[in-house]
């Protein structure tokens, strides 16, 4: 499985960014899928996720009320729509998938190439 992510870039606090993941799976519907993020000198950690059903989302404390997940099954691709972005949020985002189809939560077991997201003050 390969996933490519794509969006990050520059922007200043108080702004927004989308980033996509376009993922090589053709039964991309039956996953579920992820976002997480790796900031300098920090461990990877879980920013968002979203059922295959995409009736259930799930977002780290740090994010709620910020950020959205969402999918697009007939383009393969699982977004992050991130709104009032502050310094804290700089990082290298990372959009996951897991090997097993359906289940409740995601376990991540393919990683894409992860994209910057760089926030200033």
């Amino acid at each position: 499985v390969q996933l490519q992510a794509s969006g990050g870039g520059l922007v200043q606090a108080g702004g927004s960014l989308r980033l996509s993941c376009a993922a090589s799976r053709r039964t991309f519907n039956i996953y579920n899928m992820g976002w997480f993020r790796q900031a300098p000198g920090k461990e990877r950690e879980f920013v968002a996720s979203l059922s295959w059903t995409g009736d259930s989302t799930y977002y780290a404390d740090s994010v709620k009320g910020r950020f959205t997940i969402s999918r697009d099954n007939g383009k393969n691709t699982v977004y992050l729509q991130m709104d009032n972005l502050k310094p804290e949020d700089t990082a290298v985002y990372y959009c996951a998938a897991p090997r097993a189809p359906y289940g409740l939560r995601l376990n991540p077991d393919y990683w894409g190439q992860g994209t910057q997201v760089t926030v200033s003050s």
